[in-house]
């Protein structure tokens, strides 16, 4: 009996591994834009956000963070701030960070952004989210 146990736990496990493939790896491995963003009215924060974002991060994930063939979109489910907190943003600005849900390349550091600069880009980059159904 314990061993029929082990087995059903264990296709159960394997089915909700293969469905989360099925949902998650289509949008994740994608290489080019995957999302078309509508700009909605933003907050004086984050209208200064977006200007940061322009100058420091629109050349790799698109003007309105929708993204481009050299970065994955931000306006996505995969940084829905239950999955990419604040904290990753910053993290990601200031360190870099290593591939690790696209097919781009690593992430290198933002030279020259403040910490003050990315809050502002994190608020830019979270009403857009919001607005466009992210959250």
């Amino acid at each position: 009996m314990k061993g029929r146990k082990f087995l059903i736990v264990l296709g159960v496990v394997t089915l909700l591994s293969l469905a989360s493939l099925l949902i998650f790896t289509p949008n994740m491995l994608a290489s080019k834009p995957a999302v078309d963003v509508t700009l909605p009215e933003l907050s004086a924060e984050a209208e200064q956000g977006h200007a940061l974002y322009t100058d420091n991060c629109a050349t790799c994930h698109g003007a309105k963070a929708g993204g481009t063939d050299s970065g994955p979109p931000l306006i996505h489910r995969i940084y829905h701030p239950g999955h990419h907190a604040d904290f990753a943003f910053y993290r990601a600005a200031q360190n870099g960070v290593r591939r690790h849900h696209w097919r781009f390349g690593n992430m290198p550091p933002v030279e020259g952004v403040s910490e003050a600069d990315i809050a502002k880009i994190i608020r830019f980059i979270r009403e857009t989210q919001k607005a466009n159904g992210v959250f």
